[in-house]
């Protein structure tokens, strides 16, 4: 067997045809492996992949100045649907209010919804190991099915789903951060960058983060006619919110507890509605609340104050003592990159025609305004931008490492050509990555992503190929020196004798590392290290020798005509 392998090892390397096949080969596999990452797009990269959750929350939000009862109607019809999922094992709505804090909501911003506008609903699934569909796959099903039915109910609400990071804690998938010094202008651009997002595939829940105005009423107290009636502005104080808000009248004690127990009374739900949403009805909800004077006279409260229409205060966003606001945007089982990609380019496209557009970095945009010369920035973060960051700080850490073993191999074989034939040998090993998520992708369901533990994995397998490519040139140098043996003859011995060690190797790895396959988030990891160990172990025994043969060995190791010794001598 091995002198089989040894015979076509050395009838390869001495064939000059067969060498540049193997060589246009290698760099044909090389240049298509990347071509499936761009622009072909057959590999997708990614952060991380979806991660398969217990749980997961609905956020509810209808537009500023929505009434309790009709976030309950939105909430009540969510609820509805989430009650036919079987995988559901129970579910907790929070009206008004955030539910209490996990690490969702900790990053999400669950703490800051504190309004009659919002709810939150907690769903509990049965555990990822008892059941076929992941968290995210049931997510995907159930958002477009909500979202048209419960989120057409009342105008401009938005319903959004949030599952438990499975990376580092970020705002949103896509964060597209407005800076600028009006306000107005702000939210303009804000509305047109939602819309752009609203319209990309692959984009969804969408939403600004900046309060609507709406129409509100003040009441202000006309203390000469308080005075004057014969009342108190305590009793004008205590009867509205008696009615609206409702406050203590009374205690009761109680043999059980240590402390008293407050009574509170208030106007029931259907008493503190209003039939329209103007002054009109705010004035007549008024007059029917009376106060009873000194004399006993009862006064209508309207008699007593002035209301004043009035537009809501919103909440003034700033980051770094910036003015801006938030367009954030998740993603729908795709990476964030190429839908932020298409995004950009439509803004660019169609932003045009009041904007003067100037690119900053590498897909940051800095728009100034053709009629007053007001200067906006655009600046991309969330999920994406970590995104970035990790694929470009690995991909420096990847460049270093071969630096460092190129500078290490230098020194010991004071050779640039050795070096380099085991940095290539290395480096060869990414076709392997490269089409082994192609083939994981085809037999997955979900989309199966170049992750960063995959590039972390590329990274661990420079070790595992340099030491496969520095026992052939060890034994090879061994054997010439020692044995007296040709280049050629050396080269293919040393390839056939060392293909043992370097497959028991290469199946360990591979073994080990199918625990890892099977992993949501470390999954990139393992099919990394599976197939960049086989690209790794062909480009050890193949090309590696034929590397060796197109090099001036007899230079590099001293090589002097002797008589050759038999191999199996001492």
């Amino acid at each position: 067997m091995y002198k089989k392998f040894e015979n076509a090892v050395l009838v390869g390397i001495q064939s000059p045809t067969q060498r540049k096949i193997i060589l246009f080969g290698t760099l044909v596999a090389f240049i298509l492996s990347v071509l499936m990452i761009a622009p072909s797009k057959m590999v997708l990269a990614k952060m991380l992949p979806g991660k398969n959750n217990d749980t997961f929350s609905i956020y509810v939000s209808l537009t500023n100045g929505s009434s309790i009862e009709q976030t309950k109607q939105v909430s009540d019809c969510v609820v509805g649907f989430i009650q036919k999922e079987k995988e559901v094992l129970d579910t907790e709505v929070f009206l008004g209010m955030g539910s209490p804090l996990d690490f969702a909501g900790l990053i999400k911003g669950s703490h800051f919804k504190n309004s009659e506008n919002v709810a939150e609903i907690v769903l509990n699934l049965t555990k990822k190991h008892d059941r076929d569909e992941p968290s995210y796959f049931m997510v995907q099903r159930m958002r477009p099915i909500i979202t048209q039915s419960c989120g057409s109910m009342f105008q401009n609400t938005n319903i959004s789903f949030v599952e438990p990071p499975a990376g580092p804690p970020v705002l949103a998938a896509i964060v597209a951060e407005i800076y600028g010094n009006d306000n107005t202008g702000i939210s303009v651009l804000a509305k047109r960058v939602s819309e752009v997002l609203k319209n990309t595939k692959g984009l969804v829940d969408v939403e600004i983060m900046e309060d609507d105005i709406y129409d509100t009423y003040e009441i202000h107290v006309n203390s000469t006619k308080v005075v004057r009636s014969g009342v108190s502005i305590k009793q004008l104080n205590d009867i509205l919110y008696l009615a609206f808000e409702g406050m203590q009248i009374a205690v009761k004690n109680s043999n059980i507890h240590n402390e008293q127990i407050p009574i509170y009374l208030s106007l029931s739900k259907e008493s503190k509605k209003f039939t329209n949403k103007d002054i009109r009805s705010v004035e007549l909800k008024l007059s029917s609340l009376k106060l009873m004077n000194e004399l006993g006279m009862m006064i209508p409260v309207t008699e007593l104050v002035t209301i004043t229409p009035k537009k809501s205060n919103p909440m003034i966003m700033s980051k770094n003592l910036h003015k801006m606001t938030n367009v954030v945007a998740e993603t729908d089982m795709v990476s964030q990159v190429y839908p932020l990609m298409e995004a950009r380019d439509v803004i660019i496209n169609t932003f045009s025609d009041e904007y003067e557009i100037e690119k900053t970095g590498l897909f940051n945009l800095t728009l100034k305004k053709k009629t007053d010369g007001s200067v906006y920035k655009l600046v991309w973060d969330g999920e994406m931008e970590v995104t970035l960051d990790t694929f470009v700080e690995l991909g420096g850490a990847f460049i270093a490492a071969l630096i460092l073993i190129f500078l290490l191999m230098v020194i010991y074989y004071k050779s640039y050509t050795l070096s380099g034939i085991i940095l290539l040998g290395s480096f060869l090993s990414i076709i392997g990555v490269i089409v082994g998520h192609w083939i994981m992708d085809i037999f997955t369901t979900d989309t199966f992503f170049l992750t960063a533990t995959s590039l972390i994995g590329f990274i661990a397998l420079i070790g595992i190929s340099s030491r496969n490519s520095l026992l052939l040139i060890d034994f090879t140098k061994s054997l010439m020196h020692e044995k007296g043996m040709h280049k050629a003859d050396a080269i293919a011995f040393a390839t056939a004798t060392r293909a043992k060690p370097i497959f028991l190797t290469a199946a360990a790895i591979i073994l080990a590392s199918t625990l890892l396959a099977g992993d949501a988030v470390f999954g990139g990891l393992g099919v990394a290290l599976i197939f960049g160990t086989i690209a790794a172990v062909v480009a050890s025994l193949i090309i590696v020798p034929v590397l060796l043969y197109n090099s001036d060995l007899e230079r590099h190791f001293n090589f002097h005509e002797k008589k050759a010794v038999s191999i199996f001598e001492p």
